[in-house]
């Protein structure tokens, strides 16, 4: 499935989709440190694109025929940490909506904090994916259940275009663990030690951890244990024993590969990881969707094939080769999910090279094919 990733970051909801074997398209980000990052650790385009415009925005995206679109709209105004007032920058979750209606995608994966939930901004975006036929499953999931050594809450939203809304919940929430993930059964002694210290955000809080633990909530704040530091009773071993995470540690407990390059100052780099989707629980996602996909594919397949005996009087072994044609068709124009309009199929088709160069015979066979899955399908949608 084709993936474009919107306010994209440094790449750790593509890292997921990618590695879940999605086939990213396209990226966007403004920020050009996250930008520089991720031009180096993907192969494929990382734009600065403004997605406030939503009429241009709308003509570059659609040109990549994405089958999902994702993205973690700006969160500041909605996190505990914020001003929790809805401004400019909330906006772009309206247009993150707005070029998903415009576009449309069979799937869309909105993260963000999991103050958006409540508040006016994800419920105007929520009603335009409504309105243009999304079906909508919410889910907030700590990512120390997925894959991810730290306890890391956040809101999920995930549409897919004719579903009715919750249809993926119980999928998203089903845990892969029992217990949070700690941080020693993901890196073992990677990190050679065994407290580290994370800058508190008040004197009220402890500021020792151990590696035996999930981590709190990787933040952009990234400091040495002070000279005067004194001990909190809930830290979890000396301080003197302990020392901050390095930028690299930081990274790989928000799921990164030991391989993943990060550039910039180190405050540019602590804020993009901190901003990033833990790449293991971006898998989690992309898996769960495309596990529902393939359940979806196999049904329809089968529904279509009982259609071309029962119906058409096509042989089971004939009926097998015209569904072979249409995913040979949907190889070549790169989506999981081909129009019920057979013109728009055969005019795509007939603008690749691929289907160009291949013998008469087998075009006609495979149009013949797009007209049968066009038929069947309109008759489906047509009430009785």
């Amino acid at each position: 499935m084709r993936v474009v990733d919107l306010f994209a970051g440094c790449g750790g909801l593509s890292k997921g989709f990618e590695n879940a074997g999605c086939e990213l398209a396209l990226a966007v980000e403004n920020w050009e440190a996250a930008r520089k990052v991720y031009q180096k650790n993907f192969d494929h385009p990382v734009l600065d694109l403004d997605l406030s415009g939503v009429n241009e925005a709308t003509k570059v995206i659609a040109k990549e025929l994405p089958d999902i679109i994702v993205g973690g709209p700006p969160c500041q105004e909605f996190s505990i940490a914020g001003s929790r007032v809805e401004g400019s920058r909330a906006r772009l979750t309206i247009n993150f909506a707005e070029i998903i209606h415009a576009t449309k995608p069979k799937w869309f994966v909105l993260e963000n904090v999991q103050g958006i939930r409540n508040s006016t901004t994800w419920i105007e975006a929520r009603k335009i994916l409504e309105d243009a036929g999304y079906g909508i499953s919410e889910s907030v999931l700590n990512a120390a259940y997925f894959g991810v050594p730290q306890n890391r809450r956040r809101f999920f939203a995930v549409g897919c275009l004719g579903e009715t809304h919750d249809f993926l919940v119980d999928q998203l929430e089903t845990k892969q663990s029992e217990e949070p993930l700690t941080i020693r059964q993901y890196v073992g002694d990677e990190f050679g030690i065994d407290f580290y210290y994370r800058h508190p955000r008040n004197w009220g809080r402890r500021g020792i951890f151990s590696l035996d633990e999930a981590s709190p909530t990787i933040r952009a704040t990234n400091r040495n244990v002070p000279p005067g530091y004194s001990a909190h009773p809930e830290d979890a071993g000396s301080h003197l024993e302990a020392r901050a995470l390095t930028t690299t540690e930081r990274a790989r407990l928000q799921t990164f590969e030991s391989t993943f390059t990060f550039l910039g100052t180190n405050t540019a780099q602590n804020t993009m990881i901190a901003n990033a989707v833990p790449v293991n629980l971006a898998k989690h996602i992309a898996i769960t969707i495309l596990r529902h996909e393939k359940g979806q594919a196999m049904d329809s397949d089968l529904a279509f094939r009982k259609w071309l005996v029962s119906s058409q009087r096509y042989t089971p072994r004939t009926a097998g080769n015209i569904v072979s044609r249409l995913k040979r068709t949907s190889r070549i124009l790169h989506t999981s999910k081909l129009s019920i309009d057979p013109l728009d199929v055969i005019h795509a088709l007939e603008r690749s090279g691929e289907f160009i160069n291949l013998p008469s015979s087998v075009k006609s066979q495979i149009k013949k094919a797009i007209r049968l899955h066009a038929e069947f399908y309109q008759r489906e949608l047509t009430p009785l």
